[in-house]
């Protein structure tokens, strides 16, 4: 298989957005924070560090003027040193569990980390990812600083990551391969009788055997009333003779994702499902043609909005139907009716059409696009309706 990478030289460009942003913002230090849960934990560790955060968070420490600094446990230690771009790691008592002990481990405070390492006196820094840091971490690090104006920085930090680099669209084009044949195995194994995890096992299965390290999010694989709602846990209901299945994936590979959504017709649809579905399917299309450079992405999204109202279905469309691609499975900039961003070259967005909390059964088409000069290339492959 064909490992496609990130080059470490491109981390190291990363770093430089930073320092800048810093300057900007007149910060003297930013912090940004990961952990392991699956949705965004990995985010800024993986993006600054390509560490893949387990089992205990960590913090990546910018300093002006210097390479970043690994913040973390002393489990992590070895790990991030040998899997991650970043090789200078210090162990955190705040970030060590208080009920074990770890005698060959040199662990230091916050603060006196903090004095050892910047040479002049800090006034601000800047938190990304405080929203998922536990509050005790939170707490005692700024407790320790009185002093220190802590303010957050992600929305500042966020909108380094929209644009894609040419290696970036690399890695997010394979993770698009191993999302379409996810979604081919799922689309295949789906037939009466045979249970939501059943699907989910074999798409999983395709996908990990293709070089998935992991998923943005759980598979989900809903079927009949299991589909109603936006979000839905795959169970182990037994799929039915002219059931409704939809089939949501999102490997990652390299830390970056690909995300296909489907809904899957059993026999033959009631005439109100089919109606909603082509319109769905014209909602997909309309957004899609007009990703182009330079439009609006929020105007965009409207358009797909508009067609679902038409269809009647205004108050099913329940959340930001585009949004970004990348480290996050669902990551800024969300081009929602609030938004004002504009639609650039070698941005990478999903168009995710949702029909939910509906009286007839939920579905959802997600696709993914890379933008180019020549307006937006599909990157996902399944049929927009899939009918078995």
């Amino acid at each position: 298989m064909n490992l496609i990478k990130i080059p470490k030289e491109e981390y190291q460009d990363r770093w430089q957005k930073v320092q800048e942003m810093m300057n900007e913002n007149e910060l003297d230090v930013v912090l940004t924070y990961s952990d392991d849960r699956a949705t965004y934990g990995n985010a800024y560790a993986r993006y600054y560090s390509n560490l893949p955060t387990h089992f205990e968070p960590v913090i990546l420490m910018f300093v002006r003027g210097k390479d970043p600094i690994v913040l973390t446990g002393p489990e992590t230690d070895g790990y991030a040193q040998q899997v991650g771009i970043i090789q200078d790691v210090t162990v955190l008592q705040e970030m060590s569990a208080e009920d074990e002990d770890y005698p060959f481990s040199v662990i230091k405070p916050f603060v006196e980390m903090l004095k050892n390492r910047v040479q002049y006196d800090v006034k601000k820094i800047g938190i990304a990812g405080k929203i998922y840091m536990g509050a005790q971490l939170y707490e005692s690090i700024v407790k320790a600083c009185p002093e220190i104006e802590f303010v957050d920085v992600d929305q500042q930090i966020n909108v380094l990551r929209g644009i894609k680099s040419q290696a970036e669209i690399a890695v997010i084009r394979r993770a698009y391969e191993i999302v379409n044949l996810g979604m081919k195995t799922a689309i295949d194994a789906i037939r009466p009788g045979v249970t939501e995890r059943e699907v989910a096992a074999e798409a999983e299965y395709i996908m990990r055997k293709n070089g998935a390290e992991g998923f943005g999010i759980d598979t989900m694989v809903s079927s009949g009333p299991n589909t109603r709602h936006i979000i839905s846990r795959t169970t182990d209901r037994v799929i039915q003779k002219n059931d409704v299945v939809v089939v949501t994936l999102a490997p990652r590979y390299e830390g970056y994702h690909g995300a296909c959504g489907r809904p899957v017709f059993l026999g033959t649809p009631n005439e109100q499902e089919w109606k909603a579905v082509l319109a769905m399917e014209k909602a997909q299309q309309v957004c899609s043609e007009n990703l182009k450079i330079g439009n609006i992405g929020s105007e965009v999204e409207a358009m797909g909005r508009y067609v679902m109202k038409e269809a009647g279905y205004e108050k099913n469309f329940m959340y930001s139907g585009l949004h970004s691609v990348g480290v996050i499975e669902f990551e800024a900039p969300i081009l929602g009716p609030s938004s004002k961003t504009v639609i650039q070259k070698d941005m990478v967005i999903s168009v995710d059409i949702p029909l939910y909390e509906a009286e007839i059964n939920g579905m959802r088409m997600e696709d993914g696009y890379l933008i180019t000069e020549n307006g937006a290339e599909r990157l996902t492959d399944a049929p927009r309706i899939v009918r078995k």
